[in-house]
């Protein structure tokens, strides 16, 4: 607040950077006027998280709310506090909300069920809401630092046994808060007010362009790195370091009491101390709710993998559909199987559509240096990126990320929800199964509406394809880059 006194003025100590030559940078005219070094003066302040001329609430607004949230927490506990030692009560060893509902109790009822879970449903699927997370982080960062959380999904299922996803917990927390504070310094990124810019902007031979570094999430003056992915990132945390609680509260024996027992034992249907009823022939509306999850939800499941699988035709999407045919081939009978071979054909499905994560994305990392290299005699741009059209089409790589395309003219890139969906449900019987949607190359298209091409992704210059048979005149279709409007033209006969 004092920073907005009339006194301060900044354009008195408000550096002025010069803009490069033309061959002392790789951005682009248009670029340069728009970076932060060379629009204006740079304000040192603006670093530190302080502007002129900005209303004083819209300084303090995010600090009176977090104020206010943690005077309500207190309100709350010392409220209970004061209310246990006037009617001396014992505060509950699981802090729940309903502590007269226990283990005994989730089977007696809807309104129990609905209490017990109320109570103790991050205590049973907490591990699950942490996969769903990372899905998430996936889902909306897209960029290269998700391999590292693809790697690690890929590692917590190939585990499978609860006891060692446990004993590698501590490991995959260390490594989020780590992680966190990584991202938090590319988007702090260095002082502008130095008139540096960043080593990947020096020349114009460094073949990193603005959709490059972008995907790469390195911090840049002209495009800096999107700082609300760290929202994801610090939910995924948040979830992860309650989970940790959980792993070593499930050992506890007042937990054991209370929420029962979370361990991963395949013999549970032939312990004779289960008093588990059968809900087959529906006694009450809660052994309903039972068949619904447990006998329908697998037909469900298979409808959307299917649907994944054939909404848009490619490879992967081939896996899909022969793991959807081969488990409608069993029926009902897939849910009599014993629960080892049920367990082992499900992580199967889960491990295929972390695979085809994994590859997705290393396939829109692999071919994006060999399209913005440009090698003497290999012809133009567009005919670069024509010779990966066939891993773009047999892939179905398609521009889904906002930032690289023009999302209005991009009518072919659908067909990603379904994937979405689907891993999504994969993740209620055992495990998740996540989808990365594409990210630096899209599919081959020769007419609008249609799904940028490779050139017109990372931007490397024009590309044309000519339109037309032999002997009649060819219509030319040409992209521009940066990223502009799609433009027709013919010749004059």
């Amino acid at each position: 607040m004092l920073y907005q006194l009339e006194i301060v003025d900044p354009l008195e100590y408000s550096s002025n950077c010069t803009q490069p030559l033309a061959n002392g940078t790789n951005l682009t005219p248009e670029e340069l006027a728009n970076s932060t070094l060379y629009r204006g003066p740079v304000d040192p302040a603006n670093w530190f998280g302080i502007r002129k001329g900005f209303p004083n609430l819209g300084y303090v607004q995010n600090h009176l709310q977090v104020l206010l949230l943690l005077v309500f927490e207190s309100v709350v506990y010392r409220r209970q506090q004061y209310h246990r030692r006037q009617h001396q009560l014992v505060s509950s060893v699981t802090e729940t909300v309903f502590e007269d509902i226990s283990r005994e109790h989730l089977d007696q009822g809807l309104i129990n069920c609905a209490k017990y879970f109320i109570n103790y449903f991050y205590y049973k699927f907490g591990l699950e809401i942490c996969f769903l997370m990372m899905v998430n982080v996936i889902g909306q960062r897209m960029n290269f630092l998700v391999i590292l959380h693809g790697c690690w999904l890929m590692v917590m299922l190939t585990r499978r046994r609860r006891a060692a996803i446990a004993r590698l917990w501590p490991k995959y927390c260390l490594f989020l808060v780590i992680f966190l504070l990584y991202q938090y310094l590319l988007c702090v990124g260095m002082p502008p007010a130095l008139c540096r810019d960043y080593p990947w902007r020096w020349s114009d031979n460094i073949p990193l362009n603005s959709a490059i570094i972008k995907w790469l999430y390195l911090p840049d003056f002209f495009q800096a790195p999107k700082s609300t992915n760290l929202i994801n990132d610090f939910m995924l945390l948040l979830c992860a370091s309650q989970q940790w609680r959980v792993f070593k509260a499930e050992r506890s024996e007042p937990w054991l009491r209370a929420a029962g027992d979370n361990s991963d034992r395949l013999d549970r249907e032939q312990d004779p101390d289960s008093h588990t009823e059968n809900f087959i022939y529906c006694k009450s509306y809660l052994d309903m709710a039972k068949v619904v999850v447990f006998r329908y939800l697998f037909w469900f499941v298979l409808v959307v993998v299917f649907i994944a699988g054939a909404n848009r035709i490619s490879l992967f999407g081939l896996g899909y559909l022969l793991a959807c045919f081969y488990l409608l081939l069993f029926g009902t009978a897939m849910l009599r199987k014993p629960t080892r071979t049920r367990l082992v054909l499900w992580d199967c499905l889960i491990l295929y559509n972390v695979t085809v994560v994994i590859s997705k994305n290393m396939l829109s990392v692999s071919p994006a240096p060999r399209c913005s290299s440009g090698c003497p005699g290999e012809g133009t741009a567009g005919d670069r990126a024509s010779d990966f059209c066939w891993v773009i089409q047999l892939f179905s790589l398609v521009c889904t990320v906002k930032g690289y395309y023009d999302r209005p003219r991009l009518h072919a890139a659908r067909g990603g929800g379904w994937h979405h969906l689907g891993q999504h449900l994969l993740l209620l019987p055992p495990a998740p199964a996540p989808y990365l949607p594409q990210l630096l190359l899209p599919a081959c298209h020769v007419g609008p509406p249609g799904l940028c091409p490779a050139a017109f992704q990372v931007g490397l210059g024009s590309w044309s394809i000519p339109v037309g048979a032999a002997g009649v005149s060819l219509l030319t279709l040409s992209c521009p880059c940066p990223p502009g409007v799609w433009h027709w033209s013919r010749p004059a006969s």
